[in-house]
């Protein structure tokens, strides 16, 4: 694959906490040398599963990177400089006189200050219900500028999220509102919770899908990295009970049987308009059921299409993923593990 090109190899191994670390950097100096392959190549290899290619370049920890300057037939040598994107891509830069081109992030991390940071964590955001990550960093902290774009992607994932906001410090200027906060390492991260007196310290795992299973936990939310929803999102407990007892309904029950159930449905539904505002899917499919009964199974199609079309604004997706996730409630679970394989195919 490398031929006789220079070429810049991370050896990972999948379960390797540091090199899930390192990915979304990694990934960011791909793309930055993606239109120069004639030039340089930036690659990695399973080191775990190609272990006779480990054996051979003398991998013994995760993630290394090696520089290879003519391909892999020649003798490589070892990277020992930082791990942020721009040790890496300057490293590259050096060895090849080639300027990586990266692209430009829209960030949706809000920078905080001394002068504004009790205004709008404890007023304007715990204060009306929103939930709040803080980074605490140093310019000059390799953790930090490890962490920096999965943090990126970790504020993206829950933009459209109204109660959760992804918010950064630079500690060595903001003084003030570090020390209040007891800020003594870099990165510290602090979770504010809505409506809560005193934030909780951070202390788990620094890849994105360790941070948004923190966030989901304790903000209610439902996010999977890329920022899609999961298969929970929208759904209601109460009502899910009455969805999957008309799923496993018998084929010999009788219509009378059936319209009693959704009735029952509708009018729990009706009930939780006023405090859940996903209430409302369930009335449209208890409604729409009596009135057909071929309504799950179509709609159910029909939701998962307009899903995987990918046309459509981030919310209206995530509008369409709730519905799909309510109606596939009212689904048979051999039903819905074919829907789930139809829409994969699609």
């Amino acid at each position: 694959v490398l031929g006789n090109k220079p070429a810049l190899v991370e050896f990972y191994a999948p379960w390797c906490g540091h090199c899930k670390n390192l990915e979304p950097i990694y990934a960011q100096l791909g793309e930055s040398y993606a239109s120069k392959k004639d030039k340089v190549l930036i690659a990695k290899a399973d080191a775990d599963t190609h272990r006779e290619l480990a054996s051979r370049f003398g991998i013994r920890g995760y993630p290394t990177i090696k520089w290879f300057p003519k391909g892999i037939d020649e003798v490589p040598e070892d990277y020992s400089g930082g791990r942020d994107l721009e040790s890496l891509r300057m490293y590259v830069e050096e060895k090849t006189g080639t300027r990586g081109t990266v692209k430009k992030v829209v960030s949706h991390v809000e920078v905080l200050t001394d002068r504004d940071f009790e205004d709008k964590v404890r007023k304007e955001w715990t204060g009306k219900g929103k939930n709040v990550l803080v980074e605490f960093y140093a310019p000059w902290c390799g953790h930090c500028k490890n962490l920096a774009p999965t943090y990126e992607k970790l504020a993206a994932d829950f933009v459209n999220d109204m109660d959760v906001i992804v918010a950064k410090v630079d500690a060595t200027v903001e003084k003030a509102v570090a020390q209040k906060y007891g800020v003594s390492g870099y990165p510290t991260l602090k979770f504010f919770a809505a409506h809560s007196t005193e934030p909780q310290e951070y202390s788990g795992g620094r890849s994105e899908q360790e941070l948004i299973n923190y966030i989901n936990k304790h903000a209610g939310t439902a996010r999977a990295p890329g920022g899609k929803l999961l298969a929970n999102a929208g759904r209601i407990t109460t009502l899910d009970s009455i969805a999957s007892q008309f799923a496993a309904l018998a084929p010999s029950t009788t219509d009378d049987e059936k319209k009693v159930l959704l009735q029952d449905g509708l009018k729990k539904a009706n009930d939780l308009l006023t405090t859940d505002k996903n209430a409302k899917h369930y009335v449209r499919v208890f409604e729409k059921t009596q009135e057909s009964p071929d309504f799950i199974a179509s709609e159910s199609a029909r939701l998962a299409k307009i899903i995987q079309s990918g046309t459509m604004t981030p919310t209206k997706l995530d509008e369409f993923s709730i519905r799909h996730n309510i109606i596939s409630a009212f689904v048979a679970p051999q039903a819905e593990q074919d829907d789930e394989l139809e829409r994969d195919e699609l």
